[in-house]
C-alpha cells in the first residue's frame, strides 16, 4: 500500500492510497488542477482514481467532487445522510453508501463515526495485505469503543488542529473558538497526542499530524506537543511530520 497526503489544512484536505488493484483518494477539497498536478507529481493519472471516500460534506473535503464525477467518473463512497445532502450527486450512477466497512477486493476501509457540526462524519481505517492506515480527521473527540479499531496501525494521519492557547488568545471570535474547541470541532494538539500515545503500537512506523490550523497553530508547536505528550507516557516513537496545506507528504509505501 502507498500513501501520500497531497493538501492538508482549512483550505482543503486530499489524501492519496494506492494499492495493487486500486488507486483511492480520501476527500477531494482542493481544486481538481491541483489535485491533478500533485498527483502527476506521483505519476499517477487523475484518470485512474477509481474510488473516492468522502469523510463529510465541508467544502475543505468535496471542493472538488462536482467536477470530478462529471468529468472522470470516479465510484464515489459517502453514508446516507451525506448522499442526501450533496443534491449534484441524485442521478450519479457511480455509488457506494457505506455504514460500516467497504470491500474491494484487496483493501478493506473499515469506517469510523466521528464528531463533528455537520450532518454525518466519520474516518477511515485502510486496510491491505495485512498493513493498515488510519485517517482519522474533523472531530471534537474518539469515542473509546473505537480504539479497538484504530490501535497499532502502520501508519496514521491524525488530526492535531490547533493549540489551545493560540486559539484562545487568537482572533476568532468566541462563538467560533467554542465551536473549534468543542466536542463538535476539532482535536488539539494536546488531545490527538494523547489519543495517538494511546493507540500507536510496535507495528507503528510513522505518525503525520494533519489538519493545522493556520491561524491556531504551528508546526513546532504540534511537534512540541506531541514530544512533551509521549515523554510523559514514556514513548519513544519519533517518526513524526506534520502535513502541509499546499504540498505533498513523501510517498509511504507499506
Amino acid at each position: 500500500m502507498k500513501i501520500c497526503n497531497l493538501a492538508s489544512g482549512s483550505e482543503g484536505n486530499v489524501t492519496y492510497v494506492e494499492t495493487d488493484n486500486h488507486k483511492i483518494l480520501l476527500d477531494v477539497g482542493m481544486t481538481v488542477k491541483y489535485i491533478k498536478e500533485k498527483l502527476s507529481e506521483l505519476s499517477v493519472a487523475i484518470e485512474d482514481i477509481d474510488y473516492i471516500f468522502i469523510t463529510h460534506v465541508h467544502d475543505d473535503h468535496i471542493k472538488a467532487l462536482k467536477n470530478l464525477i462529471k468529468k472522470y467518473k470516479p465510484i464515489v463512497c459517502l453514508s446516507p445522510k451525506m448522499f442526501a445532502e450533496l443534491d449534484f450527486l441524485k442521478y450519479y450512477e457511480n455509488i457506494i453508501l457505506y455504514n460500516d466497512a467497504v470491500y474491494l477486493d484487496d483493501v478493506t476501509i473499515d469506517i469510523v463515526k466521528t464528531s463533528h457540526d455537520t450532518s454525518d462524519s466519520r474516518s477511515f481505517i485502510v486496510r491491505n495485505n495485512g498493513k493498515s492506515f488510519v485517517y482519522m480527521t474533523d472531530t471534537g473527540f474518539i469515542n473509546q469503543k473505537n480504539f479497538k479499531k484504530i490501535k497499532n496501525a502502520d501508519i496514521y494521519l491524525f488530526e492535531s488542529n490547533h493549540d489551545v492557547e493560540m486559539l484562545m488568545h487568537g482572533p476568532y471570535p468566541k462563538w467560533l473558538k467554542d465551536r473549534v474547541a468543542g466536542p463538535y470541532g476539532h482535536l488539539s494538539n494536546k488531545d490527538s497526542s494523547i489519543y495517538l500515545a494511546k493507540i500507536i503500537g510496535p507495528n507503528t512506523k510513522k505518525i503525520i499530524l494533519s489538519h493545522l490550523s493556520q491561524k491556531n497553530n504551528t508546526e513546532e508547536k504540534a511537534l512540541e506537543t506531541i514530544k512533551e505528550v509521549f515523554k510523559e507516557y514514556e514513548i519513544s516513537f519519533t517518526d513524526i511530520s506534520c502535513a502541509k496545506q499546499r504540498e505533498r507528504t513523501e510517498l509511504i509505501e507499506i
